[in-house]
């Protein structure tokens, strides 16, 4: 198709034509330009000579696509939940852990009360954002506030709201905050706004014998995000290049939504990928260089210390014998009432020198008593420097850049990275924010309490009492109190590397990661089913681009596979269940949507209580441990019924096809969704809502942006994406649902990334933006 064929698009405000290669004029520099290419699926490629006209499409573009979700997020960080939805109301889960707006409110007043971010401003690069970064910013609340200003909202979610409202550079800094510290201070937002000293003298409570474990599954609680990442080298594809397939499992609701683009400033930027919702950098993508993508990693970003309290006087402490006072700061905000007025609600917050003070959290009795206090220290407390990190990486030319870009910045806050480069590198970096905790400092610092919990979970519970248990230092990190980059976990490879969301041990098997501090993760533990699923799927084998999109797509359980012949063999010791007996000898032992027999394996298996197999972990053999289901355990027995007893109480069929029971409705429509949750050892991870009267349906979260990049001797990378949950929240748009259906069908998009690719798009759309 020529060019003159193609449909252009102009907005309303436009008064000039860019022409496609963007050479915009002088005068023009000095405010805002960009076009906006859309090819298949409403993906945009956003192209301007400066990185403010830059922002500025990618901020007019992104609200176009999903305003009342990033609307949503402003007026969280800008604490004002309680004045618009009323103080009862959810929080924003993807932020933080706010079980009320008020709670939410309460927290993010103290936090713009603080002056955290505006510190963090305040600092030079490599500590404050980059001139980059600042210019992509400015240009992305431009581009923001003009799509605000048209009132053009067709979303019925917030057509007339009074909250979406035009924004400053500085809600976008406080959003960049308060994502870096959703795996600390975010985890515990109702601890911190409830925390208050104690009325009477009161005794703190002994440890639980189990505090391990309910650490363990709190933790367990509070995770929606996870992610397969796998790099193959040179070694370990069929065109003897390099490969990645990247495979994050996020919400598919809220605002921790993927947003895919292209952003390019001609001979400074070239970058193709996703970004969570109101971050105007690419997050996972790729270059014509090198790809990369991140998993959720196993750092603890944070510790918590346990104050010794002066008699009497329970908001001093003591340090090193001498007393020092807590901090106290009421916080106000608006809320509104039943009848619409806006009255004000307040409320006393403490912290010390470590962090704010907290109420029992993480399944442990962590009460503020007349003798102990505890309080949260994060590490991503004042951490603006992941946009410098995305930044970084995304202009990187090969892996030992995306290496330096992660340890010069130290900005990433909880997520690994895996790379791979034209070169036919494949590189592993858990380098990230982790505070500063040696193994010494651990033996030495933890009070009981985090001797009983650490070595486990990996959450250390320091003496306050001491100024010599304060988070040590690196010469080789950006800041005071973290760990280094030359402490973190790093391999390079010509064959593979893989993250499954465990630590760095078994990142390749021919090369176990063993030397790191326990407060990264831990070693020679069981392997969850997904990181022994993707090294049984992955190890010894050489991959093309197709090859690795069909494995994902395959939708294999590790866990069927070791336990439904099992399952099967007791079912026919059990009464009245001769239908689920056949459905399960019958399971494929995927989880496709056409896979018989899954959905009830899948009811059965999230029943079966943790550990319960014949054959234990051994850490010599790792990915084929445990195994061999203990039929002879009731419990097991038990679960099996009942998951029978589930299906035929929603009037399901034993054997009925997964997809007809996992789904989601969008604009009334039906889509069937093929996977299953982690426990079910498929890489591709589905986490569905189970209705007792129809099945499993919506999803909470799972695979969401997806790219399998390939690179050859094209100085174009063969890419293939999906964006599970498409492109926009607003069900009137043409991209609501379009890649859903195409999940559905185990169908990819397309990746454009070159101009002629571009340009030759048969659904090619372009949009000229001038401020």
């Amino acid at each position: 198709m020529s060019l003159s064929r193609r449909v252009i698009t102009l907005t309303a405000a436009v008064v000039v034509a860019v022409p496609l290669t963007t050479n915009v004029s002088f005068a023009e520099q000095r405010g805002f330009a960009a076009v906006v290419r859309y090819t298949e699926n409403g993906i945009p490629h956003i192209k301007a000579n400066t990185f403010a006209g830059l922002g500025y499409g990618f901020g007019y573009a992104a609200a176009k696509d999903n305003i009342c979700q990033i609307a949503d997020l402003y007026v969280t960080v800008s604490a004002q939940r309680s004045r618009f939805f009323g103080p009862a109301a959810p929080g924003n889960s993807a932020l933080g852990s706010a079980s009320t707006s008020l709670a939410s409110d309460l927290y993010f007043q103290q936090v713009n009360d603080s002056g955290v971010v505006e510190q963090a401003l305040n600092q030079r690069q490599p500590l404050g954002p980059s001139s980059d970064t600042r210019e992509v910013t400015r240009g992305y609340v431009a581009g923001y506030n003009r799509f605000v200003a048209e009132r053009r909202i067709t979303d019925p979610a917030c057509r007339d709201a009074a909250w979406v409202r035009p924004i400053t550079e500085l809600d976008v800094y406080r959003h960049m905050h308060a994502l870096a510290t959703i795996s600390g201070q975010a985890l515990l937002i109702n601890q911190i706004t409830s925390a208050k000293p104690p009325a009477a003298p009161t005794e703190s409570p002994a440890i639980p014998q189990d505090a391990a474990r309910k650490v363990s599954e709190a933790l367990e609680v509070t995770k929606d995000m996870g992610s397969n990442g796998f790099a193959f080298g040179r070694d370990a594809t069929a065109n003897g290049k390099s490969l990645l397939l990247g495979n994050p499992h996020f919400p598919w609701q809220g605002g921790r939504r993927f947003w895919q683009s292209q952003l390019t400033v001609p001979g400074r930027l070239d970058v193709s990928g996703a970004s969570l919702l109101g971050m105007p950098f690419v997050q996972i993508g790729y270059n014509k260089d090198v790809a990369w993508t991140h998993t959720v990693a196993t750092p603890r970003p944070f510790s918590l210390y346990q104050l010794q309290l002066v008699p009497g006087a329970p908001t001093t402490y003591l340090v090193d014998g001498k007393p020092e006072q807590m901090t106290s700061r009421k916080v106000a905000v608006q809320s509104r009432n039943q009848d619409g007025s806006l009255s004000t609600a307040e409320r006393t917050l403490w912290s010390t020198r470590y962090g704010p003070v907290i109420d029992s959290a993480l399944g442990l009795p962590l009460a503020w008593t007349s003798s102990t206090a505890y309080v949260m220290r994060d590490a991503n407390w004042g951490n603006l420097r992941s946009g410098n990190t995305w930044f970084e990486m995304a202009q990187a030319r090969d892996t030992r850049g995306i290496v330096k870009a992660l340890s010069d910045t130290l900005g990433s806050p909880w997520v690994n990275t895996i790379a791979t480069d034209r070169s036919g590198n494949a590189t592993y970096a858990d380098i990230q924010v982790v505070p500063h905790i040696t193994d010494e400092m651990a033996t030495r610092c933890n009070t009981p309490l985090g001797a009983t919990v650490f070595p486990s979970t990996g959450v250390a519970v320091l003496d306050g009492a001491k100024t010599s248990c304060a988070w040590g230092n690196d010469p080789d990190a950006i800041l005071p109190g973290l760990l280094g980059p030359s402490r973190q976990p790093q391999l390079t490879r010509r064959d593979y590397v893989a993250n499954s969301n465990d630590s760095a041990w078994l990142t390749n098997p021919a090369a176990p990661i063993t030397n790191y501090p326990r407060i990264i993760g831990d070693v020679g533990t069981e392997r969850g089913p997904r990181t022994r699923m993707a090294i049984t799927e992955l190890d010894g084998k050489r991959f093309s681009r197709q090859a690795i999109q069909d494995t994902l797509f395959a939708d294999r359980s590790l866990t069927a596979q070791l336990a439904a012949d099992d399952t099967a063999r007791m079912c026919a010791d059990l009464p009245d269940v001769a239908d689920a007996c056949t459905a399960i000898r019958q399971m494929d032992k995927t989880y496709s949507t056409w896979s018989r027999g899954s959905l009830l394996f899948e009811r059965f298996w999230l029943k079966v209580p943790p550990g319960s197999w014949k054959v234990p972990f051994n850490a010599a053999d790792p990915v084929r441990t445990p195994n061999t289901l203990n039929t002879d355990s009731p419990a097991v027995r038990k679960a099996f019924t009942d998951a029978v007893a589930e299906l035929r109480a929603a009037k399901i069929p034993m054997d009925a096809p997964l997809g007809e029971h996992q789904f989601v409705v969008r604009n009334g429509e039906r889509i069937p969704v093929h996977g299953a949750p982690n426990q079910l050892g498929v890489l591709n991870v589905q986490l569905p809502v189970w209705d007792p009267a129809k099945g499993n349906t919506e999803l909470v979260h799972g695979s969401s942006y997806i790219q399998a990049v390939s690179f050859d001797n094209d100085r174009c990378p063969d890419v293939r994406t999906l964006l599970t949950y498409a492109q926009s929240t607003d069900p009137t748009s043409p991209f609501f649902a379009d890649q859903t259906r195409l999940y559905a069908e185990g169908k990819w998009v397309r990746g454009r990334f070159c101009e002629h690719e571009i340009l030759s798009s048969p659904q090619l759309k372009i949009v000229y933006l001038r401020g």
